[in-house]
């Protein structure tokens, strides 16, 4: 989808009068709302599938990142990394380890999550979204920097399950 049809669906949105629209197709993700004061449509999200895919592969670089680290053990972690869960991020935003700045991180390399424990906050336009573990195991590697954006379904932490 192209920014004219963007704009055409914005106006379309206006002139129906409908105040919120979603569309999700293979290649995107439009969430269109208007606010009933203003009247006017506020673009509000658009993941593009073609942006995400490459963020499948970022596990990619952490071997590269660890051969740097340990020579020539490039191969044998490449096969490591295989075993673990990738925890990827639900959505679009800004990540934060921890609630505050002066606040420790929720999770770090060794703690032991179980499912519902937060596992970081990604803020989307304001909200500060807590994200919550769906499996158990231990933490073997975070892989985004505090205070960084992140993409949908970007690889956001490492998970040993066993």
């Amino acid at each position: 989808m192209n920014q004219n049809e963007i704009q055409e669906l914005l106006q379309s949105v206006s002139d129906l009068g409908i105040t919120e629209l979603s569309i999700e197709k293979k290649e995107f993700k439009i969430t269109i709302k208007k606010e009933s004061a203003q009247g006017a449509p506020v673009y509000v999200q658009s993941a593009p599938v073609a942006a995400t895919i490459p963020a499948a592969p970022a596990v990619a670089p952490a071997p590269a990142a660890v051969a740097a680290d340990s020579g020539s053990s490039a191969t044998s972690n490449a096969g490591d990394e295989s075993k673990y869960i990738t925890v990827k991020s639900p959505m679009i935003g800004t990540f934060y380890r921890s609630s505050g700045p002066d606040k420790d991180a929720f999770v770090s390399v060794g703690h032991d999550i179980a499912p519902g424990k937060t596992l970081c906050i990604i803020e989307a336009m304001k909200l500060f979204n807590e994200i919550e573990s769906e499996v158990s195991g231990k933490i073997v590697k975070v892989l985004v920097d505090d205070a960084s954006p992140v993409e949908y379904d970007q690889p956001l932490f490492l998970v040993d399950p066993a």
